[in-house]
């Protein structure tokens, strides 16, 4: 299963598709993970909801050719036509109850000539799609076998945490690390970027050293309050400009007609995605080449940003996936796996970088915050005869963006 699983079934989901067409035992499919492979696979990523629209038609044109490539194979072992044969559980069944598995087949079926067109089966006919499918992961799940990002090692590496500026604008000014390199356990503390990375052979070592590491900050910027947002909105709300997106009727005559009228504002806050596992990356960058593994939503822009971070050719950067806890968009922004690969390219050894939930809390990307205006008109039955929506938002799209649907 090519695209990263973040709790949302796609791993189980692809395999289902694929299953219902090649007609297979379900109980007997073994599903895998896929590491980033821009050759072999495309949309190699999870965000937007768009994996099963996107990979419906193939996944099942892919079941539904192996299972005609079987089906011919085993007309021509028989020596009947294919017409009256059919499978089911991952055999191929003649009009005499005679089985043939699809592993006694496979040989012969790959040689088997594949028309353009194949037909797929009808709604009616599936025997998975549609039903309670358990994911394939929740025996490894609930016995605590399954591998997040955070469960990855490597005989050798090296543990990280990074401090970073503690407000918006916030620059680093000085660190002293007099104490944090005392402690049993840390090997060093390096500063790149406004930031500050505690380098360890555990993470225990790393957490004591950051409570006794001293850092200075300097302010570049006033920083903003809720109060200041709140002036932000009422303004943009009052003045726009606004994007109409979408207008049908008359909506001006409706809410002139109205009977009553029902208004109402609705705010979200600057809020943290808040996924249940904290950010972690593993990186290994030598002269020439990187090896990344961790949770990723996005995997070939990690291998991208990373190329282009350290200069090294994207064919010689391979991502490997793990499961994530949780990530609701958070981890389509891949900064923690380029602070692994900058931190691991600085200290020249492979490093397993962390982030607390504190870290995840404070310093992590944000759902933007927004502001809609709803307005409706109701007419003497009660009917609704004209809807209006304005909306307004904060870093939405990476800036602000006014929206009047």
């Amino acid at each position: 299963s090519p695209n990263p699983e973040i709790g949302q079934g796609i791993k189980t989901a692809f395999a289902v598709i694929v299953a219902e067409e090649l007609d297979l035992d379900w109980e007997k499919v073994v599903v895998e993970q896929a590491d980033l492979d821009i050759k072999r696979f495309e949309r190699q990523l999870t965000g937007g909801s768009g994996a099963i629209k996107h990979s419906w038609e193939r996944l099942r044109k892919a079941g539904a050719t192996g299972r005609y490539a079987l089906i011919a194979a085993a007309a021509k072992k028989w020596n009947v036509s294919a017409n009256t044969l059919k499978t089911d559980k991952g055999f191929v069944i003649n009009a005499k109850g005679e089985k043939l598995s699809y592993g006694d087949l496979v040989n012969d079926a790959v040689s088997v000539e594949i028309p353009k067109e194949i037909p797929l089966k009808s709604n009616k006919e599936f025997k998975l799609i549609g039903q309670t499918i358990k994911s394939v992961d929740n025996k490894t799940v609930l016995t605590g076998k399954a591998k997040y990002g955070m469960d990855y090692k490597q005989a050798g590496m090296l543990y990280a945490q990074i401090v970073r500026p503690q407000g918006f604008g916030q620059t680093l000014k000085s660190f002293d690390a007099t104490e944090a390199k005392k402690i049993d356990g840390v090997i060093d503390v390096i500063s790149f970027k406004d930031k500050v990375a505690i380098i360890g052979k555990s993470n225990w070592p790393i957490m004591k050293a950051r409570k006794v590491l001293t850092i200075n900050w300097t302010n570049t910027k006033e920083l903003e309050s809720d109060t200041k947002h709140n002036q932000i909105f009422t303004d943009m709300m009052k003045n726009g400009p606004f994007e109409v997106r979408r207008k049908d009727g008359d909506i001006e005559k409706a809410f002139a007609e109205a009977h009553k009228i029902i208004e109402a504002e609705y705010q979200c806050p600057f809020l943290s995605h808040s996924p249940m596992e904290p950010m972690n990356f593993f990186a290994d960058v030598k002269k020439d080449s990187v090896k990344l593994v961790g949770p990723t939503q996005t995997p070939q822009s990690a291998q991208n940003q990373v190329a282009k971070l350290l200069n090294i050719p994207v064919e010689n950067i391979t991502v490997e996936l793990t499961k994530m806890g949780g990530g609701f968009g958070r981890r389509l922004n891949n900064d923690y796996a380029l602070e692994a690969a900058e931190v691991s390219s600085l200290i020249k050894a492979p490093v397993k970088l962390m982030w607390t939930r504190e870290d995840d809390m404070s310093g992590g990307i944000y759902r933007p915050a927004v502001r809609y205006k709803f307005k409706a008109s109701i007419d003497k039955t009660g009917n609704v005869t004209g809807f209006a929506l304005k909306g307004v938002g904060l870093n939405a799209g990476n800036s602000t963006r006014q929206d009047n649907f």
